[in-house]
């Protein structure tokens, strides 16, 4: 029996150049550029609103639930954070398994917000200026205060935050790039033809 074959670059460049053709880059140009604004400002204002951070919110809430089945603290606290970044990981993945490779690059964009929304949070850890929210009847604690005193990496906190935020800028570079070269290929696809049956149900 043949082994099966690892997913490569090459063959994931393939497969993504594939899904483009026939397809409209258009409106899709249109709302790359609207979810790379919007994925952009917790970079530039953490405290202004922008369209991922209600779903972030609600992620970070139900991870404290579900991690707290765990009956383990740390875990608890850590659970918020963690899955607010797991979500869209695991949206792309999904939209990888579907070949959805423009909706990749969407929640690329949402995964650089997360780790933008985080920066702030992870500054704060010593301060703890910050008003938090809470779905929980006890009133928000600050996780990463906990976090940090636990590891004592406090005097850390700026650093870490640091860290995070260039993190989350390389993704959303990566994302955009993407996003970008997508419908560079959608576009060179309709032009030379090869895109011989539209895949698209609009535009």
């Amino acid at each position: 029996m043949k082994a099966t074959e690892q997913p490569t670059f090459d063959s994931w460049r393939a497969d993504a150049r594939a899904w483009c053709a026939g397809r409209a880059w258009t409106w899709r140009a249109a709302v790359l550029v609207l979810l790379a604004w919007q994925a952009a400002i917790p970079f530039r204002d953490s405290e202004s609103v922008h369209v991922f951070r209600g779903i972030t919110f609600g992620a970070h809430e139900f991870g404290h639930m579900v991690f707290a089945l765990s009956g383990n603290e740390w875990l608890t606290v850590a659970g918020g954070s963690l899955t607010q970044l797991l979500v869209p990981i695991g949206a792309a993945a999904i939209m990888r398994y579907y070949r959805d490779w423009f909706g990749v690059s969407a929640c690329g964009l949402w995964l650089a917000s997360s780790f933008g929304d985080l920066a702030p949070y992870i500054a704060d850890a010593r301060a703890m200026d910050l008003d938090l929210l809470s779905f929980s009847e006890d009133g928000a604690g600050h996780d990463w205060n906990y976090l940090l005193g636990k590891a004592g990496l406090l005097v850390q906190d700026h650093a870490l935050a640091r860290i995070d935020r260039f993190i989350g800028v390389m993704v959303l570079v990566a994302s955009l790039a993407l996003g970008v070269w997508l419908l560079a290929e959608m576009k060179r696809s309709r032009k030379d033809g090869s895109g011989t049956m539209p895949q698209d149900s609009v535009g």
